[in-house]
């Protein structure tokens, strides 16, 4: 992630706005050292790349012995 200083971040606002949008690289805005403010990019809600797109998609298995059964899960050991 990268950091910036106010006063360029004043004197160049849109063409950082730019990079961050074309990146989708962070920002962090710091007056005298320290953070101030963070410049993410936007994310469509409908995007393919929507963190936990996939997260309804898996499967979650209480008893992973009993599909094998006994015999073949301690052969698979």
């Amino acid at each position: 992630m990268k950091t910036l200083g106010i006063s360029k971040f004043k004197a160049q606002a849109l063409r950082i706005l730019d990079q961050v949008a074309k990146t989708h690289e962070d920002i962090v805005i710091t007056r005298r050292g320290k953070p101030l403010a963070k410049i993410i990019p936007f994310i469509e809600p409908n995007s393919k790349s929507e963190p936990g797109k996939l997260a309804d998609t898996l499967v979650f298995e209480k008893d992973v012995v009993s599909p094998l059964g006994e015999e073949m899960w301690d052969a698979c050991k």
